[in-house]
C-alpha cells in the first residue's frame, strides 16, 4: 500500500541521482572515471560524478535502492551496480534521444498524481513555448537529505527548454484513461509517460496525432521486442486480444488552432498479474512472452518514434507543399494496416446508446466508419469492441 497523494503532488527525482546512476553504469561497462576498466567506484569518484560531497555517497546508494536499483558497497570499499538498472532517468535517456525534440526536456518522478495532469498544467504555464520550466513540484522524500538545487535545474540555473517536454513516472496515484476511466499504474512495472507538444494543427485534426501516437507505440514495441501490437481505434494497443497500452490525448485549443496537446501513454511492460476484474482484458509484454523487457529502451524507442511521427505530420520531414497532407494519408493507411479492427470486423460501438456493424475503414479525418443495417455510420468518440 502507499499513502494517497493529491493529483497536484509531484515528487521529482533529483538530477544528482541520474548522474550517480550513469557513473555506476559506465563503471560497470568498463568506462570508469579516468578511463580505468573497473566495476567499482570509490566514494570520492562517485560523489564527484554525481555532484555531492564525498561523505554523501552512501545517501546516493540508499536513494537508488529505494528506486529499485541494486547498488552494493560501502565507503571503505567503493560502490558498484549489480545487474541491470531499468530506471528511465533523464540522464540515462539523453544519449538515446539526442536529436529529437524531446532532448533536454525529460522529467522523471518517483511518484506523481497523473503525468497527463502535470503536463497539461505545464502547457498552460508556457513550458515548451517561451517560458521557464516552472511546474509546481515537491522534493521526493527519499532525497530530502541532499542539499537541493533550484527546481528544474541540475545546478541551480533555469532549465533549458526543448520543443517537446516529457513527464515520466515510476508510479501514478491518479492515473487516468479515456472517458475518465482510471489507469492502474503499478510501481516500476510499466511506462507512464506524457509528452507535451505544440503542433500547428486545427482542433479537428488532433485525432490524426492521436492515431500517429498509436503507431509510434506499435513501432517502438516492435523495435525493442520484435512483437507487433494490434491497434484498436482510437487509442488502445492490444496483444493476444487483450490491452497492454492505452493512449490519452488531451488538448487546449482556440476555435481555429491548438495551443498545446498532451499525449499520454500507459504501457504494461513487466506486469505479472492484474486484478480479477482486469485479468480477462489486460495483459503485459512480459505476460505475453515470459520475458522481461527494458523500460529504458522502450521509452527511448517511443520518444524517437513520436519525434518521427510529429515531424512528418508537421511537414518538417518534407520540403514539398503536399508533405503534410501526404503524411496524414500515410498515417491513416498505416493505422489500418496495423489494426485488425478497421476493416471487415464485426464490432459493438459504445456510442449513441450502442449499436453493431461491420467496420469499413477510416474516413479522411481519421474517424472510423461502421456499416450497420440502417446505413453507414461514423464513430466519433465511442469505444469499439469486437463482437
Amino acid at each position: 500500500m502507499h499513502e494517497e497523494t493529491r493529483e497536484t503532488d509531484a515528487f521529482e527525482t533529483d538530477a544528482r541521482l541520474g548522474r550517480a546512476l550513469v557513473a555506476l553504469q559506465e563503471a560497470q561497462a568498463g568506462r570508469g572515471t579516468g578511463g580505468h576498466n573497473t566495476v567499482v567506484l570509490s566514494g570520492r569518484e562517485w560523489a564527484a560524478a554525481a555532484g555531492v560531497a564525498t561523505g554523501e555517497a552512501w545517501k546516493l546508494a540508499e536513494d537508488l535502492r529505494r528506486l529499485g536499483v541494486e547498488v552494493e558497497g560501502e565507503a571503505a570499499t567503493g560502490w558498484r551496480l549489480v545487474g541491470v538498472a531499468d530506471l528511465a532517468l533523464p540522464e540515462v535517456l539523453e544519449p538515446k534521444i539526442a536529436g529529437t525534440i524531446f532532448a533536454g526536456g525529460v522529467r522523471h518522478f518517483a511518484k506523481i498524481g497523473s503525468t497527463n495532469a502535470a503536463a497539461m498544467r505545464a502547457g498552460a504555464e508556457g513550458v515548451g513555448k517561451d517560458g521557464p520550466l516552472s511546474v509546481e513540484q515537491d522534493q521526493h522524500p527519499l532525497q530530502d537529505h541532499l542539499p537541493h538545487p533550484s527546481k528544474g535545474s541540475l545546478d541551480g540555473a533555469p532549465a533549458p527548454l526543448s520543443q517537446g517536454a516529457v513527464w515520466l513516472a515510476e508510479e501514478q496515484t491518479a492515473g487516468k484513461g479515456r472517458a475518465g476511466h482510471a489507469w492502474k499504474s503499478n510501481p516500476m512495472d510499466g511506462i507512464y509517460c506524457s509528452a507535451l507538444l505544440r503542433p500547428k494543427l486545427a482542433p479537428a485534426e488532433v485525432i490524426i496525432l492521436s492515431l500517429a501516437a498509436g503507431l509510434a507505440v506499435v513501432e517502438a514495441v516492435h523495435e525493442v521486442t520484435g512483437l507487433w501490437g494490434d491497434l484498436r481505434w482510437p487509442n488502445d494497443v492490444l496483444m493476444g486480444g487483450r490491452k497492454f497500452c492505452g493512449i490519452l490525448t488531451e488538448l487546449n485549443a482556440e476555435v481555429t488552432r491548438v495551443r498545446y496537446v498532451v499525449v499520454g501513454v500507459g504501457l504494461n511492460v513487466n506486469n505479472t498479474e492484474f486484478a480479477p476484474e482486469l485479468a480477462s482484458i489486460a495483459t503485459s509484454l512480459r505476460m505475453e512472452t515470459g520475458q522481461r523487457f527494458s523500460r529504458v529502451e522502450l521509452v527511448a524507442a517511443l520518444l524517437r518514434a513520436l519525434d518521427r511521427e510529429q515531424a512528418a505530420l508537421s511537414g518538417v520531414a518534407s520540403n514539398e507543399k503536399s508533405g503534410v497532407g501526404a503524411a496524414r494519408e500515410r498515417i491513416l493507411r498505416r493505422f489500418e494496416e496495423r489494426s485488425s479492427f478497421c476493416r471487415g470486423c464485426t464490432v459493438t460501438v459504445e456510442e449513441d446508446g450502442g449499436y453493431e456493424g461491420v467496420t469499413r475503414g477510416l474516413d479522411e479525418r481519421g474517424f472510423l466508419r461502421v456499416e450497420t443495417p440502417r446505413g453507414m455510420r461514423t464513430v466519433l468518440s465511442g469505444g469499439v469492441r469486437k463482437r
